[in-house]
């Protein structure tokens, strides 16, 4: 049974993969045996360091995942590097909040660019490259907002539905390809980005309170179930957005 989530062998990309969801995913594909590029704006020398500490292999690359022409070199970089890529984890995103009525242009275009255009440039074109050798996974970052609207936030809940709707899409024509598209779906991770929500007192015990398992989920909880879409034994789980939440969605 072990050798059916087994990476060994198998080289995966990881984008976001400095800190984090990014990392705790990336670090879990490398303890199943997959060497790792990281893609990611800023350095991810800790990344790299915990990793190569588990006898894997890393690669770094460094994006902006915003930019259309960046996009392209990060997949030839990443074949350049290994001569093949077996699994992609989407993890790259951003967020920006503000009353709906006040949201800005801007902030919607950044969101859009990072959250959703990259994901589906980056899906197509590595998808392109695991379609020439036969099989790939492909893992992309979904959210509680892929089936919620929240608040503050319409660019990341329509990038995130969006995700969903990706995921499906790209299950639907690649699946007899040999090709397993799936997404997790977090629910509240302890990462960087939610240390403001963790800190308010209030904020903090209202949302543990609506979690059934009455915790915050760590990036760690999202290793086990990357390496799981990522092996053999998902063989044929295709176009399934996975939660990770705690049971926050069946609540």
């Amino acid at each position: 049974m072990d050798n059916q989530f087994s990476l060994q062998g198998k080289v995966a990309v990881v984008t976001g993969a400095t800190r984090g969801l990014g990392q705790g995913m990336a670090v879990g594909l490398a303890k199943a045996g997959a060497d790792i590029i990281g893609v990611g704006f800023s350095e991810q020398t800790e990344t790299k360091t915990i990793i190569e500490d588990l006898g894997r292999k890393f690669y770094e690359i460094n994006a902006d995942l915003s930019k259309q022409d960046e996009l392209a070199s990060v997949v030839q970089e990443a074949i350049n590097k290994t001569g093949r890529v077996d699994i992609l984890i989407n993890n790259a995103g951003i967020i920006r909040r503000e009353q709906a009525e006040n949201f800005s242009d801007q902030d919607w275009d950044d969101v859009v660019d990072v959250n959703l255009s990259a994901v589906f440039r980056l899906t197509r074109d590595f998808g392109k490259h695991m379609i020439e050798n036969g099989s790939g996974k492909i893992i992309n970052i979904a959210s509680m907002l892929s089936f919620q609207g929240g608040m503050k936030v319409p660019a990341y809940s329509a990038t995130k539905h969006g995700v969903a709707g990706l995921t499906k899409s790209f299950a639907n024509e690649w699946a007899s390809k040999g090709i397993n598209v799936n997404a997790i779906a977090p629910g509240y991770m302890a990462t960087d980005n939610t240390a403001p929500l963790r800190a308010d007192k209030d904020r903090n015990a209202y949302i543990t309170s609506r979690i059934p398992q009455s915790e915050w989920g760590t990036p760690e909880d999202l290793a086990g179930p990357a390496v799981f879409l990522a092996s053999e034994s998902a063989r044929y789980v295709n176009g399934h957005i996975l939660c990770v939440d705690g049971g926050w969605m069946g609540s």
